[in-house]
């Protein structure tokens, strides 16, 4: 049953493994001190006083010798700015000593339009390289986009035009790696730059993929009022149904997909018409109109078999997945062998020019795939010998393909069939092979976890270095024209000087602004990485709290009539409502806490009556409504207190929770057992229990650590022996009221 927990884990983890998934070059590299020197390149003497930065970190200065130290990791990068130099950018490579060599800054060239056509060059190759990079290398494609910006002047020709194609590239980039968010930020800035129809379907496009639907809603009721050729045409109709059947207004989208649909018949276009019918079949079905349904999805599966294999591969999976939710087991399967049949000629299809068969880039089309849902249709209609022999086959295909979670379903199925046959000992032997998996797959996804966390703040940095450059870039235009024209007004009067004098004090205070900005922003990040981790947290205690509640309603329905069952069945699915509806929130009513924790000590208790008996008491001087508290906070201290305490005293125990006031401001919560303690229990526990209760335990301490971060020391938790004979155990949680400014 352990397992199953780790199951609802590793599912409910699922959604942030798109990124690592895609991207798993990413690796954690630990910090250390570099040492180096910033030198001139021609006379070799030391630069004092240059600002060496890492970048979005510390900032140190250069001493009389020119040697600064520095923390670091390796591939960071250094930006060393002096106003006697340019501003030079040095990646580190290893823990050695570097030296950093400067040139003076140069005057601006006279030659303009050589320069311009060299600058033009570069930023051309910079630029296809960034393309090509796109669909391979995050990174790497966007430190080209980075290279091709250096080369831009304000006063270029053609400036806003560049600018405009750079930031519409990157956010291709993050587009592509589902960075929407980021996406649509660099529409917006190369739409600024010059306003394209294109960009602008991009841009809605974006929004949806960020579920922004209202925001993409309103960009393409924008485009619907523009000029535009039929291709623009059927993207805006197309979207817009996108919109409206995300805001499940499936009348709006059943008509705008119908619009494209036109428009795309008339026009020939085959791919759009296909996407199209598969949509319109969709909702029809999700509205009960399965004969229409079934018309569209025709449509689209004849049309594909008429463009290359693979288009035609996934369309008959579509349609096998529309027939297995109308239980039209015999359709499905029929489906998926002809689609199997073609997904064997694709893996027999030379490579692509990126060494990728076309059959490999899309998982949805994989054969471990294909067979399992052949399986479940057979396993639906109880035909188990075919169930199995294709169970076998899938489990086979997902193990050379390293397809753990396909593994994963595979087996369990298996399982499930075997035992449905009564071959209970083959039954139990695929479910401890079961547990394997799911221990190496809870692994494989703690990592990519970690890993999509480091992806999404590489590219953060990204987005963060590139805006930093465009403001370095346009101060070093600004000290560039200084160093000019000082040397055409070295001999002038005084009140140029002056001139000059402000101007550097206007500067000055430019950069001030700019590095406020730039802390703030870093300050927003800070906050947006502490919310992402509270929401990574609460999605591994809520499955934890459902497996061992799942439990003690499994066991005790195995032990109980069936009245008494169907009875703590309801007040279990009471408490489970309660849980689910406060698992997005930071902080619940205190109120809400208490309703949740008696439904919860009851349901203990009934299963446990003869163990303990237990006492909730609230002090008459508390006014509830006043705090506010994390939810699910005290449920894992009382079920420790239950499970490991109480349950094995030999003698009846007592479990009593107090809420006392402490002050004004301030409540104590304790939670107290007369149990046998935490160091016999200890005892008492398998290697497995210990590292569950110190994982489940762990991350309360991380919830609090942060929520106290977030909101100034907001509950304070200390834990301590009862008696001075190590029994009974004794929680007492302080919470503060929320202060009204």
């Amino acid at each position: 049953m352990k397992k199953i927990g780790l199951i609802i884990v590793v599912v409910c983890a699922l959604p942030f493994l798109v990124c690592a998934q895609q991207n798993p070059a990413f690796t954690q590299t630990s910090r250390m001190v570099i040492k180096g020197s910033v030198k001139d390149k021609s006379t070799r003497k030391p630069v004092q006083g240059a600002d060496v930065t890492i970048f979005g970190g510390k900032t140190v200065t250069t001493d009389v010798f020119g040697d600064f130290k520095i923390e670091a990791r390796v591939g960071d990068e250094l930006i060393i700015k002096h106003h006697s130099f340019a501003t030079v950018h040095y990646v580190i490579k290893d823990n050695q000593r570097i030296e950093v060599l400067v040139q003076d800054a140069p005057v601006i060239s006279k030659r303009r339009g050589a320069t311009q056509k060299a600058n033009q060059i570069t930023y051309e190759e910079n630029l296809n390289a960034a393309k090509r990079f796109l669909q391979k290398d995050a990174t790497t494609s966007i430190a080209y986009i980075t290279k091709a910006l250096e080369t831009i002047r304000d006063n270029d020709d053609n400036a806003n035009i560049k600018k405009a194609e750079l930031y519409e590239t990157l956010a291709d980039i993050y587009a592509f790696w589902k960075q929407y968010d980021l996406g649509e930020t660099n529409y917006q800035i190369s739409l600024n730059n010059r306003y394209t129809t294109n960009v602008k379907i991009k841009l809605g496009n974006a929004q949806l993929g960020d579920k922004n639907y209202k925001g993409a809603l309103q960009t393409f009721n924008q485009l619907q009022r523009s000029k535009l050729d039929i291709n623009q045409r059927v993207l805006v109709y197309e979207g817009l149904g996108d919109c409206y059947m995300g805001l499940q207004n499936n009348t709006q989208a059943i008509s705008y997909y119908n619009k494209a649909l036109s428009l795309s018949e008339r026009k020939g276009l085959e791919d759009k018409v296909i996407s199209l019918n598969s949509k319109l079949a969709e909702l029809l079905q999700q509205q009960g109109n399965i004969s229409d349904a079934e018309e569209y999805l025709d449509n689209s599966v004849q049309l594909a078999d008429r463009k290359d294999i693979k288009t035609a591969a996934i369309q008959r999976t579509r349609a096998a997945d529309f027939y297995n939710k109308s239980r039209s087991f015999d359709k499905e399967i029929q489906l998926r062998k002809e689609a199997l049949e073609d997904i064997e000629t694709l893996k027999e299809a030379p490579k692509t020019t990126e060494g990728v068969s076309v059959a490999e880039d899309d998982k949805s089309i994989s054969t471990q795939v294909q067979n399992y849902k052949i399986a479940n249709a057979f396993a639906a209609q109880e035909k188990y010998d075919e169930a199995i022999t294709y169970l076998d086959e899938s489990i086979k295909e997902a193990a050379s393909q390293n397809d753990l979670i396909v593994q994963k379903d595979a087996t369990r199925k298996l399982g499930e069939v075997y035992r449905e046959k009564g071959e209970l000992k083959k039954a139990s032997e695929t479910f401890e092979e079961y547990e394997v998996i799911i221990d190496k797959l809870y692994i494989q996804k703690d990592q990519e976890i970690s890993q999509a966390a480091r992806f999404r703040r590489e590219l953060a940095t990204s987005a963060n270095r590139i805006a930093t450059l465009e403001k370095d870039r346009e101060l070093n235009e600004t000290r560039y024209e200084l160093a000019s024209a000082s040397q055409l007004l070295a001999n002038q009067q005084s009140l140029r000087q002056q001139i000059i004098i402000y101007f550097l004090i206007g500067l000055t205070a430019l950069l001030v602004l700019a590095a406020y900005l730039m802390y703030r922003n870093m300050k927003q990040q800070q906050y947006a990485n502490n919310l992402l981790a509270l929401k990574s947290l609460r999605s591994q205690m809520n499955p934890h709290f459902i497996f061992n509640a799942l439990n003690s309603v499994n066991t005790f329905i195995a032990t109980s009539d069936e009245r008494t069952a169907n009875r703590y069945l309801t007040d279990f699915s009471t408490l489970m409502r309660a849980v689910l509806e406060n698992s997005e929130q930071d902080f619940i009513p205190l109120e809400k806490e208490i309703e949740l924790l008696k439904v919860y000590v009851q349901l203990e208790h009934f299963r446990f009556q003869d163990k303990f008996d237990y006492a909730i008491n609230i002090d008459p001087e508390i006014k509830i409504s006043d705090y506010m508290i994390p939810p699910m906070l005290l449920q894992p201290y009382v079920e420790n207190a239950v499970w490991h305490g109480l349950r094995y005293k030999s003698q009846k125990g007592t479990l009593e929770i107090t809420f006392k006031s402490k002050g004004d401001h301030h409540i104590e919560i304790r939670i107290t057992d007369d149990g046998i303690g935490r160091k016999k229990s200890k005892s008492l526990k398998t290697e497995n229990q210990k590292r569950q209760q110190s994982k489940g335990m762990g991350n309360i301490k991380k919830r609090i650590a942060i929520l106290n971060e977030m909101y100034k020391d907001k509950v304070a938790v200390v834990i301590s022996d009862l008696k001075e004979n190590y029994e009974g155990t004794q929680v007492a949680l302080i919470l503060k009221k929320e202060q009204k400014p």
